[in-house]
């Protein structure tokens, strides 16, 4: 029950009751509902924010936003393991195939991919997470310029492994004349004397002293340079153009199983054992030059006799006795 309120008239000297305004307690009651309808969306719209009034809609578009964030952290991590790989890729290649093919490492701003033109992002901007979707999308181009550029590497090693195959099997390995076939190594590389004219003179070869007719072997893949006798005193000789800077030559022959312009693989017959030339006996007289200089035949002698034969063959011929031409 609401309270009766009086005022005190002077002049009648007695007290007055108030009557109230029409119209200013439906005022009151207006104001009531004003103020209880702004709080009551007030609290709705905090309601809204909370977790108690999630439409299913709302459910799903949470959980797809953590399954984003889970395949995000996911992703980050295998291209943090694609880093690791692609620098142990990077580290071998550098320092173990290109090492082993004697080639100069690559450069590392290339490796990185970091070419010229830079790559635009601005497609990406202007997102709620336009930082990590950037971020991400940076990380895997650097990795597929890395992959690329990995890619051409390895192209680069398999020529060289190639070409390595190529050196190999071109460089003179073996002996001429097989060592059942040898009567014996009759002179070595080096000063020796003259059988002619018994001067001491340089020895630019090796004389496999053996019966004519006995087989003479190509000691390296090649294409035959000469088959003839225009060499003075050589008699019946070939040359032999190996590549990689190897040439051979062998001399004093009595025929030949080659034409120039034919090419050879080590282990092929090229002709045979005979005394032309200038010559004191039957016996192959054997040259290999390297980079257009003559050099020792017994240092490359690894690809056909055991360990205990080089060391029997390398006493015999570096003995100073005389030569057979």
């Amino acid at each position: 029950m609401s309270k009766v309120k009086y005022i005190y008239d002077s002049e009648k000297l007695a007290f007055l009751k108030i009557k109230p305004k029409k119209g200013r307690k439906l005022g009151y009651f207006a104001l009531f509902l004003l103020a209880s309808a702004l709080f009551g969306f007030l609290c709705f719209v905090i309601l809204l924010n909370t977790t108690y009034f999630e439409t299913p809609k709302d459910r799903i578009l949470a959980r797809e936003i953590e399954n984003m964030r889970i395949s995000y952290a996911l992703l980050n991590k295998r291209v943090d393991q694609l880093n690791e790989t692609m620098d142990n890729l990077e580290d071998r290649d550098n320092n173990v195939y290109r090492a082993y093919f004697n080639s100069s490492p690559v450069d590392e701003k290339k490796r990185k991919g970091e070419s010229e033109g830079a790559l635009s992002y601005k497609q990406l901007e202007g997102y709620d997470n336009s930082d990590l979707v950037i971020n991400t999308t940076k990380r895997l181009d650097v990795i597929s310029n890395q992959m690329v550029f990995q890619s051409k590497s390895l192209d680069e090693i398999i020529k060289l492994a190639k070409g390595k195959e190529k050196l190999m099997a071109a460089i003179p390995a073996i002996q001429p004349i097989k060592n059942e076939a040898l009567k014996q190594m009759a002179s070595g590389f080096g000063y020796r004397s003259d059988p002619f004219t018994k001067v001491r003179k340089f020895h630019k070869g090796m004389d496999f002293s053996a019966r004519t007719g006995t087989p003479i072997y190509a000691t390296g893949d090649g294409v035959v340079e000469k088959a003839d006798a225009s060499l003075s005193g050589y008699g019946n000789h070939i040359e032999i153009r190996h590549g990689f800077g190897y040439e051979t030559l062998y001399a004093h022959l009595s025929k030949y199983k080659v034409r120039p312009g034919q090419r050879v693989k080590r282990g092929d017959v090229i002709g045979y054992v005979g005394s032309t030339g200038r010559s004191e006996a039957p016996h192959l007289h054997y040259e290999v030059y390297q980079n257009g200089k003559v050099v020792n035949p017994l240092n490359f002698y690894y690809g056909s006799i055991s360990a205990k034969e080089y060391v029997l063959i390398s006493q015999i011929a570096n003995q100073e006795n005389q030569s057979l031409d």
